[in-house]
């Protein structure tokens, strides 16, 4: 019995030495960063839903996308995305029986995750460089190329979160109640 008594008073001996000594020890830690001010980290707020919140105002054509394509993106994603040294953004399919090729055009549930990506990370030599404008008009371009919408549709915080992707029944949401 003194034993286990004993035992137990070396423990609890050990835990208040440990919790008194984790102060000291955070206090030497090296201290990397800095602490971020709000206006900083509303820059990289900028993420998109499949609802379209967070969309910003601005709006692009699948011509004008075109121009921007040509100039920011082709040189990655070859001519009309038909692929080069990056993925191909046109064409794929993930059934079928073929070899499984996904695209934006043939796997991406949501016209929203386009635009939230090309904006965010492209082009990949000057991530978050292109201007909304750039980003919907890009993002209407590579629809088009997926026959998704037409010549004329204008994409826009409005009118993107409605283009219904091929694939957007392929996946399980895990909210269901907010899509």
């Amino acid at each position: 019995m003194s034993t286990s008594r004993s035992m137990h008073a070396t423990a609890a001996a050990l835990l208040v030495v440990a919790f008194c000594a984790a102060p000291a020890r955070a206090a030497d830690a090296p201290h990397f960063g800095q602490p971020i001010s709000p206006a900083a980290a509303a820059a990289w707020d900028i993420s998109v839903g499949p609802d379209g919140v967070g969309l910003p105002p601005g709006s692009g054509t699948p011509a004008q996308g075109a121009m921007v394509y040509a100039q920011k993106c082709a040189a990655c994603h070859g001519d009309k995305g038909a692929g080069g040294v990056n993925a191909r953004l046109v064409g794929g399919q993930i059934s079928g029986g073929g070899p499984v090729v996904k695209t934006v055009g043939s796997y991406w549930p949501y016209a929203t995750t386009l635009f939230d990506f090309v904006r965010r990370a492209m082009p990949w030599t000057a991530p978050k460089s292109l201007s909304d404008d750039e980003v919907y008009a890009v993002s209407a371009y590579v629809l088009r190329l997926n026959n998704i919408i037409g010549d004329n549709d204008v994409m826009d915080a409005k009118t993107l979160p409605q283009v219904k992707m091929p694939n957007r029944d392929g996946f399980i949401p895990l909210y269901p109640a907010k899509h």
